[in-house]
């Protein structure tokens, strides 16, 4: 077994439309999430959700972990609800904001293959 600590998705702007934002590779057994930052970067309030997602599954409430987390201007958030979180293979994390450009957000953590 080998631990492997990455840059699951570097630090980019979320989308306002379901956007899948990683996704376990094949040749990984498992993904530990270790930290997940998001950042109002805009002029107003905005919002964003997170979902974590098995297989062959879409994005949808049953696997909703964060809905709609409001945060204010300049507001940094590191979703402890995220952290230490277990992802098989092929699973993924999807989000969605409020509105486009209006949140970064970065994700790490660990692939034990």
């Amino acid at each position: 077994m080998t631990v492997t600590a990455r840059n699951l998705v570097p630090a980019k702007l979320v989308e306002n439309t379901q956007t899948t934002q990683y996704i376990v590779p094949s040749n990984v057994s498992v993904t530990i999430l270790d930290k997940f930052t998001a950042t109002n970067i805009s002029g107003s309030i905005a919002t964003i959700s997170v979902n974590l997602v098995t297989g062959s599954d879409v994005p949808g409430n049953n696997n909703l972990i964060t809905k709609t987390k409001s945060l204010g201007v300049s507001e940094v958030y590191t979703f402890p609800e995220l952290v230490g979180q277990i992802m098989p293979t092929a699973s993924f994390i999807s989000t969605i904001a409020s509105a486009a450009n209006a949140i970064n957000i970065r994700v790490s953590g660990r692939e034990v293959t």
